[in-house]
């Protein structure tokens, strides 16, 4: 068992002793191991004894440079040794949490320079692990490569041979196949229409093994955002079924990067219904010999579904630039939704029955049981279209009906905030004009603490800024504004519009400023396709640098992090390191932004436009300002670094757009 790093008087409050230590480490011990002592650090752990000792939740909103990951640690570890439960850090996404260990992280740093053995452990997302099942499909595919026969042939040997399960060593972690592109790996990685619960390979699956791994975890438990909201959501479902939680009991919630939670949790509260799942799940019931009325139910059950997404495909249509396809509800297939809820209430009833004759195995009726439950909910939600956000994917046996909540504050509340635990939000990105309300109240925070420390770097010295607005001329700038004057959101992101001409001629400038800066550049797209046609112009045109170009979605994305740090010359281009990103040093002396970063052209954000009175004001810009903001902040990451930073977009001709992004710049 870890003890504490100093000495434990018990006849005074533990916080208030932990709270003298970690002034001692800031005033005394790290300056002494040659760290620079920072008055925002102390001022940040005052703060966050307040927040431990009365177990509230508390906004830090604290700039680059305040080095607050290490004020938060420091809190977290001592707490989770005095209570004897993990503290829980929450990143924004699953590319993230690798930087918290890497050698040269905080982590190591607190390691190193206060002889701390810290016990910190990863608790990855089930996408980030192999799936047996789907991995057998694929190898035995004659058409696919030998690459995934060799994957299967290298797994642990307890994963062939069941008999041998004595012991094992965690495997099929994402991290552990840096090689594969998120194509390759979309073919052997765990998705949503994979059910765990039946799976005759879950006792061997590297993810199940995983969780045991990291839930003895004694100082830190270290997720995601999404993966925190799922344990969440399902914890109750889980105890009913048997189950252990996602993640144990732990002290302390600290949330990185938090002003992202909320779509993190829309995420988590999304339900998916695919039609060929649905049949699988409720055909279960007819495995014994059951009662021909539960039979006839289960049959017309399926009727009635298959009605339903027949209608789906009749009543939606697609949205240009997305895969994608809008609902037009009407009263006939609000109709059909109500029958299949009838039927299930059907089923639900008939299973009583069944249940008190024995002839469902209990482990396979608790399942569909809860898998009917959780349809029924979302089916639910359609009768409350002013709360609903709803769209269908696929086509034929592969539609998928996508069914997603438009506020989950009253749930946060209930089962997050009301807690009686420290909850701690980080980010440099955290209020509105100075006032925290609009998180606050977005979440269902009602009581909280906070506090705002500036960063310390002197940016007009370390960082040069420029935007760039000469590509785009002035008949294209016409389209900015309508006849009335008002503002059009003309983002790019889905590459509508865009001619090859002006992707050609921003590519070559894009070329030019990385030749400036001898390579060492992040370029930050606002989506894939733009990633994509970037990358595509750059074959098309025969460019070839004499820098290594890194490209997301082309190898495990923390993989390319660590190459682009190493090989200091080296360009990566990403579409999800606009937060989180930590790379001091002359690695990273340009950032490249190829487009502002508008909100993009999803049904969570179609919704929020469609309920503002000036969606561009009061949705669009804010989200970009936010995301430009945190950006920016990937260049200077110490007092030594400098640099540069490079902003495209055809909105920066809009004079209120140029003006609103000029105040971010030094």
């Amino acid at each position: 068992m870890n003890t504490y790093p100093f000495t434990f008087d018990p006849s005074r409050p533990f916080i208030q002793q932990a709270g003298e230590w970690i002034a001692d480490v800031f005033y005394d011990i790290l300056p002494e191991a040659g760290l620079e002592l920072r008055d925002e650090q102390i001022y940040m752990a005052f703060q966050l004894e307040k927040a431990y000792a009365e177990k509230k939740t508390i906004f830090a909103e604290a700039g680059v440079g305040t080095g607050k990951t290490l004020v938060y640690l420091l809190y977290a570890i001592a707490y989770a040794r005095y209570t004897r439960k993990p503290a829980i850090i929450a990143c924004a996404d699953e590319s993230l949490i690798e930087q918290l260990v890497k050698p040269e992280g905080d982590i190591h740093k607190l390691a190193r320079y206060l002889d701390l053995n810290v016990d910190a452990r990863l608790g990855k997302s089930p996408d980030q692990y192999i799936c047996l099942n789907k991995l057998d499909v694929v190898r035995a595919e004659p058409s696919e490569s030998d690459m995934y026969r060799d994957i299967y042939t290298d797994l642990p040997e307890f994963v062939h041979y069941a008999d041998t399960m004595q012991t094992f060593r965690p495997y099929g972690n994402r991290k552990d196949y840096p090689a594969l592109d998120d194509e390759q790996w979309s073919k052997i990685g765990w998705d949503v229409f994979q059910d765990c619960l039946v799976c005759p390979q879950r006792h061997r699956c590297g993810q199940t093994l995983s969780r045991d791994h990291y839930r003895k975890a004694t100082d830190i438990i270290i997720c995601s955002h999404d993966f925190y909201m799922e344990h969440v959501w399902t914890y109750e479902a889980r105890k009913r079924e048997g189950q252990l939680p996602l993640l144990p009991e732990h002290s302390s919630v600290v949330f990185d990067e938090g002003h992202l939670l909320e779509t993190a949790a829309q995420n988590a509260l999304t339900y998916k219904l695919k039609q060929a799942l649905f049949e699988s799940i409720v055909t279960r019931l007819l495995d014994g010999e059951v009662r021909e009325t539960l039979a006839v139910a289960v049959e017309e059950v399926i009727v009635q579904s298959d009605m339903l997404f027949e209608q789906l495909a009749r009543y939606s249509k697609p949205v240009p630039g997305s895969d994608r396809k809008d609902i037009e509800w009407n009263d006939k297939l609000l109709a059909q939704i109500a029958r299949v809820k009838q039927h299930i209430d059907v089923i639900e009833e008939e299973l009583v029955f069944e249940s008190g004759l024995f002839t469902l195995d209990d482990y396979q009726l608790k399942i569909v049981e809860e898998h009917l439950e959780m349809i029924q909910l979302a089916l639910g939600l359609c009768r409350q279209q002013d709360q609903l956000i709803s769209w269908v994917t696929g086509e034929n046996e592969d539609l998928t009906l996508v069914i997603m909540p438009k506020q989950v504050k009253e749930v946060l509340g209930e089962m997050v905030f009301a807690r009686k635990m420290p909850v701690i939000f980080s980010s440099a990105t955290l209020s509105v004009e100075g006032s925290f309300d609009y998180i606050a109240d977005s979440l269902g925070i009602e009581q909280y603490l906070s506090f705002s420390v500036e960063s310390p770097y002197d940016y007009k010295e370390q960082m040069q800024a420029e935007l760039i607005t000469d590509l785009y001329n002035q008949v294209e700038a016409g389209s900015v504004n309508d006849a009335a004057g008002k503002h059009l959101s003309i983002s790019t992101t889905g590459m509508q519009g865009v001619s090859e001409q002006e992707i050609r001629q921003q590519t070559e400038r894009v070329i030019r400023l990385i030749e400036q800066s001898g390579g060492r550049s992040l370029l930050l797209f606002s989506s894939m396709q733009e990633l994509a046609a970037f990358r595509r112009m750059t074959e098309v045109m025969g460019i070839t640098l004499p820098y290594r170009m890194l490209y997301e979605g082309t190898a495990e994305i923390s993989h390319l992090i660590s190459e682009f740090q190493q090989e200091e010359t080296s360009v990566l281009c990403a579409v999800t390191l606009w937060e989180g990103l930590d790379i001091p040093g002359p690695s990273l002396s340009h950032v490249i932004i190829w487009s502002l970063p508008f909100p993009p052209n999803d049904p969570v954000f179609a919704s929020r436009r469609q309920e503002a009175a000036d969606a561009f004001h009061e949705v669009d810009m804010p989200y970009m300002m936010l995301r430009l903001r945190q950006g920016i902040g990937r260049l200077i990451r110490s007092r030594d670094d400098s640099g540069r930073v490079s902003i495209f977009g055809r909105e920066l001709l809009q004079q209120d757009v140029r003006h609103a992004v000029e105040q971010l710049l030094p």
